[in-house]
């Protein structure tokens, strides 16, 4: 097939509601990401918490929102996909408003009420009852709006849609921060979402549901959450990938202290988290066509052990262009297994279950931050506070992901999960 002709297919093989529910998705991002990069710098140097409260804490922001997005893939599958990301857009807005308003004054009768930690802790899963509405809802709508000859590539542009909005994110974050204050990040978080609530009420229209089904009741998206659950292969997969996430989330958990506190205290680690989601916005498209023709799963676990082996740069080389290229690594392990992530496990969705399974598509993510944060918070406060070897932190960080590929490999020629079988599933 030409090249023009390959243009004129994704020209056509794409409806509205697949570039609005991305376009949108940029401007998500942006807020979540964000807010993420100045977060543990916000609460350890103004909230004044611990390392290890700082990574805990910053693992439970990360790990709930990934985590409800289980539950968020059914609901958005019975509320539909405009409702879903609407609603979402609005919990947004008031999520990171509230976290840019912890040490407001009028919040001090709540705060002083109640441990810190714990006031804290409930305000960062605010964010989780948005974002698991957006995620499944445009991850579904990418699987309903594109047709089947790009829908490859349609996951490809919602990834790098994704880091457009990851790039764009820290380095607001970073202006902001320095100019007015690093509590501000979060209010600009808040009016990027407050936006996409109307762009997705004026130019958002429902995708059509690929068999023409009605929306499934409530009976029927129960039975199709535990039809999942009890997907024994898939929810094994699902957890032994959450080792690449507890490696994966420690750029914006671990890294940032360490940076401040073993390299440089006056780093703009804002910026330096840039270097990920920009490298995804150059080289996804390319990587993703150098291999096209590797086995999905195969993907996984090459993408695994690359993310895995970039911290042993930073290790080694502990200064602010070795985090740098510890990042850039990092994002190419990531690019190798992100799209073909998503493709295998939406071609193992049933028809009118895309949304329930996408859900689970990013229960890794969820479990991953939260293990993560409470990992990673110990790990380097024992290397670095006890030890004051923090370099070895990320020795032990690195061998989390390569024990994560090694048991990827042996699941996949045990359990062959590129040729299980679900009922209603693409081939």
């Amino acid at each position: 097939m030409s090249f023009s002709n390959r243009l004129q297919e994704i020209r056509e093989g794409f409806e509205r509601p697949f570039w609005v529910a991305n376009i949108t998705e940029i401007f998500e991002r942006l807020a979540y990401y964000g807010a993420f990069a100045s977060l543990a710098l916000y609460l350890q140097e103004k909230l004044n918490f611990s390392t290890q409260q700082t990574g805990t804490l910053t693992g439970i922001f990360g790990g709930m929102v990934w985590f409800l997005a289980i539950f968020g893939g059914a609901a958005a599958d019975r509320l539909g996909f405009r409702r879903a990301l609407s609603l979402a857009y609005l919990i947004l807005a008031a999520a990171y408003f509230l976290i840019g308003s912890i040490g407001a004054s009028w919040l001090a009768p709540v705060r002083n009420a109640i441990p810190l930690g714990l006031f804290v802790g409930c305000i960062l899963m605010l964010p989780a009852l948005g974002v698991a509405l957006v995620k499944p809802s445009v991850v579904g709508t990418t699987a309903r709006a594109s047709r089947e000859n790009v829908r490859s590539i349609g996951y490809s542009i919602y990834y790098t849609m994704v880091n457009i909005g990851g790039t764009a994110g820290p380095f607001i974050a970073s202006w902001a921060h320095r100019h007015l204050g690093v509590e501000k990040v979060f209010r600009v978080s808040a009016l990027s979402v407050f936006a996409m609530f109307f762009v997705v009420l004026l130019f958002f229209k429902e995708p059509k549901r690929q068999t023409g089904e009605p929306a499934p009741s409530m009976a029927a998206m129960l039975k199709n959450f535990f039809t999942v659950l009890a997907n024994a292969r898939f929810i094994l997969f699902l957890l032994i990938f959450t080792g690449y996430w507890v490696v994966y989330w420690q750029q914006f958990i671990s890294l940032p202290g360490y940076i401040h506190n073993y390299i440089s205290p006056g780093a703009d680690v804002e910026l330096i988290l840039i270097t990920a989601p920009l490298a995804v916005i150059c080289l996804t498209l390319i990587i993703n066509y150098l291999i096209r023709k590797l086995p999905a799963f195969q993907a996984v676990i090459l993408g695994t052990l690359v993310t895995a082996l970039s911290w042993f740069i930073v290790s080694f080389w502990p200064t602010v262009p070795g985090a740098v290229v510890s990042i850039l690594v990092l994002a190419l392990g990531e690019m190798i297994q992100a799209p073909r992530y998503y493709e295998y496990i939406s071609r193992l969705a049933p028809a009118g279950q895309q949304g329930t399974y996408m859900g689970f598509a990013f229960l890794p993510i969820g479990i991953g931050s939260l293990i993560g944060g409470w990992f990673g918070g110990r790990v380097m406060h024992q290397f670095g506070e006890v030890l004051h070897q923090p370099q070895r932190a990320w020795w032990v960080i690195s061998g989390v992901g390569i024990l994560t590929a090694l048991l990827l490999w042996i699941y996949d020629r045990i359990i062959k999960p590129g040729e299980e079988k679900t009922a209603g599933s693409a081939e």
